[in-house]
Formats: C-alpha cells, structure tokens, sequence
C-alpha cells in the first residue's frame, strides 16, 4: 500500500513539474529571457525559413509556425520570448499565437537545457510500467531533481506527456532519439 501512495503523491505534484525546462504556462522575465535581450535569425536559417514559407500556400505562412519555431529552438538551443516574437513578425502572425504553440508543445523549450534533455514519459501506462523508477534512478545518478540541470550543464531532466510507444513501456526521450529504457540505463 506504500509504494501506491508514494505514486499518488507523486502524480499530484506532477503538473507542475511538466515539461521540466519549459517552466510556467506564462512567461516570467529573467536576466536571460525578456524583451531586451534581441534574437535575429542568421542568414542561413532565414534562407531556410523562405524555403520553409515556400512550400505552403500563398496566403498561408502561419502554417510554419511550428518548423520556424523549431529552427528558433535549434539556433537557440532554447526558445526565449524574443525568438517567439521574432517568429511571429517573419510569419505575420499575433504574438500570442506563437506564445500558444511554444507553450503547448514540449518539444519547445523556454528555459536553457542542458546537452542531454532526459524526458521520462510519465502518463499511465509509463507510470504503471516503472517510469517512476527511472526517474528516481536518474536523479540519484546525477544528482539533481525533475526540471534541473546539472551544473556542467550536460543533463536537465525532465517528466512529459506521452512519448507514443506506450507498447515498450516506459519510455524515455534522450534530445530527440526516443530509445528504449535499457539502452538509457546503459549508457548513464
């Protein structure tokens, strides 16, 4: 009976903790992350996003919202307020529309991450399988907690929704490789 109280209390403070590096559902300025701080694209990526913009029809560029997003990200490493209204400029959109997107996918991130971003499923049929356990044997690993990162800056791990292979329960995303959990174990 212990061990399914110490999982019910754990899922209860579960939402707070998604996402791990994508923080808060709004936007808090720090010294990193606020509308001073300027992002412009580098002349590759902005070649990359016309060809993105060009594949989709006339009159219909808000439809790169998530590919433009991703490059920010990529360029980045990590997607800041500014990259989101610099986004939201090129593809002629509302701010608040690419604020939308960034927050609601997980693949975004909106705080600094580090190297190796360790994302352990931890929807039911994870948790049923163990996901709990990895994430336990995770951070005594490395020493830190859900939404950390250590301070060489190579680890920030993380808890997420569902990683879509349910079937080889439980599952963990490493970057953005989904492998199974002994090759994970294997290589910490």
């Amino acid at each position: 009976m212990k061990p399914l109280l110490q999982s019910i209390n754990r899922l209860g403070g579960l939402v707070s903790r998604r996402g791990g590096a994508t923080g808060l559902m709004v936007h808090r300025d720090s010294e990193a992350n606020n509308l001073n701080v300027k992002f412009k694209f580098t002349p590759e990526n902005e070649k990359r996003i016309e060809a993105i913009i060009s594949i989709y029809p006339d009159g219909h560029k808000a439809a790169a919202l998530i590919p433009v997003l991703d490059l920010a990200q990529r360029q980045h490493g990590w997607l800041p307020i500014s990259a989101m209204h610099e986004v939201a400029r090129i593809l002629e959109v509302p701010r608040m529309r690419a604020y939308e997107v960034a927050t609601f996918y997980t693949m975004f991130n909106r705080q600094p991450v580090g190297k190796y971003f360790l994302q352990v499923c931890a929807t039911t049929p994870c948790m049923l399988r163990g996901a709990e356990t990895i994430t336990q044997a995770i951070e005594k690993k490395l020493g830190i907690h859900v939404g950390e990162t250590t301070k060489d800056g190579l680890f920030t791990l993380a808890e997420v929704e569902c990683l879509g292979a349910c079937v080889n329960a439980p599952m963990v995303q490493v970057i953005t490789l989904i492998i199974s959990l002994i090759r994970v174990i294997n290589s910490i």
